[in-house]
């Protein structure tokens, strides 16, 4: 079973009733499509652990006042936008247990609401009034898109390293973690070192995170996942799982890896085929290993703030809660 995190959704419970606020205020428009499209997106988030995460840096670092509540706001916006965008590159049929909203109303209007929430989000950086924030949510937007292009153009990559995969979730995934944690730092006026503490914790929570929904597409069920079990197969997307069960099969399955994978050439039983080889390999088992590694060293970062202060705890909480997903 996974760990808990109650105690840190309870410790941030006025915080993130704020923050929703803040979301829904936020999200509306004049343009009817813009707030039901974004809505059927973000009312499907249940944790928002990217600006519980901001909210919970803030606080760890000793803010008493909410100027990080819009900064948790915009991070949330980001995050988003980024799943709108992503789900049209993808084609993808679920987002969070829903049908995507691609296509409901279509790839044009799923782009262009991805576009407003990214412009809402800057403007609640703008608000929040902090330029080394901002310069932060900024930046981590554009590691972002470059961390989705360089994942497209080593798409269906047999040989991809793994030290591009990981410099590619890296980007496309830990960046917002470890900024969204940068940032209420920033805000709540935390030294550089515990500000780069912080960073450095959301950045191996991310890789791990991501690590674990890389194994969860080849064991998990739609409910847990939010999506069709082996849609990064089926769009031969190069995860940890995918290389490491390639490497390890070996001249035995390279015909079936070339077909299935390299050419997108796939038949019904395939993905059954790879989940099995994927698993007997053991691929399964070193990329969980590889997440507990990383979940360990955003543990370790929290050591630059107290035991006794009751955010440090449930932010550890936070990192068993990443790998124990599928332990």
């Amino acid at each position: 079973m996974p760990v808990s995190i109650d105690g840190l959704l309870d410790l941030a419970r006025p915080d993130m009733a704020g923050v929703d606020a803040l979301i829904r205020d936020r999200m509306q428009s004049p343009v009817a499509v813009i707030p039901a499209l974004a809505e059927h997106l973000i009312g499907g988030s249940a944790k928002r652990l990217r600006p519980l995460l901001t909210i919970a840096a803030a606080r760890l670092s000793g803010a008493t006042d909410d100027s990080c509540l819009k900064l948790a706001a915009a991070v949330e916006f980001i995050h988003t936008a980024t799943l709108l965008h992503d789900d049209v590159v993808d084609s993808s049929e679920l987002r969070r247990g829903k049908v995507a909203a691609h296509l409901i109303w279509g790839a044009p209007a799923s782009v262009l609401v991805g576009d407003f929430l990214f412009a809402r989000a800057f403007e609640l950086m703008v608000e929040a009034g902090s330029m080394a924030a901002l310069e932060i949510l900024a930046r981590a937007s554009r590691v972002i898109a470059e961390g989705e292009v360089l994942q497209l153009t080593r798409a269906h990559d047999l040989n991809l390293p793994q030290e591009m995969y990981l410099e590619i979730i890296k980007a496309k995934t830990a960046e917002l973690f470890a900024a969204a944690a940068e940032a209420g730092a920033v805000s709540a006026g935390a030294s550089p070192e515990r500000c780069e503490a912080l960073r450095k914790y959301g950045q191996d929570l991310g890789v791990a995170f991501q690590l674990v929904d890389d194994s969860l597409d080849y064991s998990g069920i739609s409910k847990d996942l939010g999506k069709n079990p082996g849609d990064d197969f089926r769009e031969g997307k190069a995860t940890l799982p995918l290389l490491l069960g390639i490497a390890r099969t070996g001249a035995a399955e390279k015909a079936f890896w070339d077909r299935a994978v390299a050419r997108l050439e796939q038949v019904d039983g395939d993905f059954e085929r790879a989940r099995d080889l994927i698993t007997g390999a053991g691929a399964l088992d070193a990329t969980l290993d590889l997440a507990a590694d990383y979940a360990g060293q955003a543990k370790s970062a929290l050591c630059e703030f107290s035991a006794s202060n009751s955010w440090r705890p449930a932010l550890e909480d936070l990192a068993d809660f990443a790998v124990s997903r599928l332990r």
